[in-house]
């Protein structure tokens, strides 16, 4: 089994109906031997993953440039009740960052009462 890149920001594929893949950097956070993503509930790779969990992860920079190899991956979007435990990586992982942008997505959310973030587990292939 190979293992999933650990570097500050990771370079997420999916791959849309036709096949074509779209990489996109996200803050991702190692959880064991798994990694763990943060998004808009709204965003495109939250509704690519709805109808594959195929995926690729690559090691980049913050605007996406790749420093590696891509490695296959399986990715699933996480109930609301095992957020909890998915946070934690990505809270100690970015710190201060990591709760100024969790706390204003979540503000946001309670002023127009709707669930505006989805969490994302991604597991080796």
């Amino acid at each position: 089994m190979t293992e999933l890149p650990h570097s500050r920001y990771v370079s997420l594929t999916t791959f849309r109906r036709t096949g074509v893949a779209v990489p996109t950097p996200v803050w991702a956070a190692p959880d064991g031997a798994d990694l763990v993503v943060w998004t808009r509930a709204d965003s495109g790779k939250v509704k690519r993953l709805r109808h594959t969990s195929r995926v690729t992860v690559a090691p980049c920079d913050v605007r996406g440039s790749t420093h590696g190899e891509p490695v296959e991956a399986q990715a699933r979007l996480l109930p609301p009740e095992e957020w909890a435990a998915a946070l934690r990586p990505l809270a100690r992982r970015y710190g201060w960052q990591w709760w100024i942008t969790y706390g204003a997505g979540r503000l946001v959310g309670l002023v127009r009462r709707r669930e505006r973030r989805a969490m994302i587990r991604i597991s080796p292939a």
